[in-house]
């Protein structure tokens, strides 16, 4: 079995169930769901979408630095949303994050989100 570092970072939500923030594994670091809980209060940001779309892409961001890398390191990005009408703006708030070569990536709408959020994001990096 690889050695499994456990990354943790006070700069993302506190894992709220049976998991950690990210795993890594050799260069591989594996990101788990985030929703968008502000660290500090541990609250939903906001009710609108985009809101809420920026502060998972914060909160992955914070998660990746934690392991020395960045979200440039993404090279897997799953969305789940609760609805995929809102898939213009995840396209728009992802080009503020992001920049060519964009990672792979799926959309995926689903019925429900864990504290009834709009949005969850998860990934695999390359650092």
């Amino acid at each position: 079995m690889a050695d499994k570092k456990i990354i943790a970072t006070d700069k993302a939500p506190a894992a709220i169930g049976t998991y950690s923030q990210a795993v890594q594994v050799g260069s591989t670091l594996y990101l788990s769901g985030q929703i968008p809980l502000v660290p500090a209060t541990m609250e939903v940001a906001g009710e609108d979408f985009e809101t809420q779309v920026v502060q998972v892409f914060e909160n992955l961001k914070a998660v990746c630095e934690a392991a020395g890398g960045s979200l440039a390191d993404i090279v897997k990005l799953n969305i789940f949303m609760t609805d995929l009408a809102n898939f213009a703006k995840v396209n728009e708030v992802m080009g503020r994050y992001f920049s060519e070569p964009y990672p792979a990536r799926a959309a995926i709408g689903v019925k429900q989100l864990p504290k009834d959020v709009q949005v969850e994001m998860d990934a695999i990096a390359a650092l």
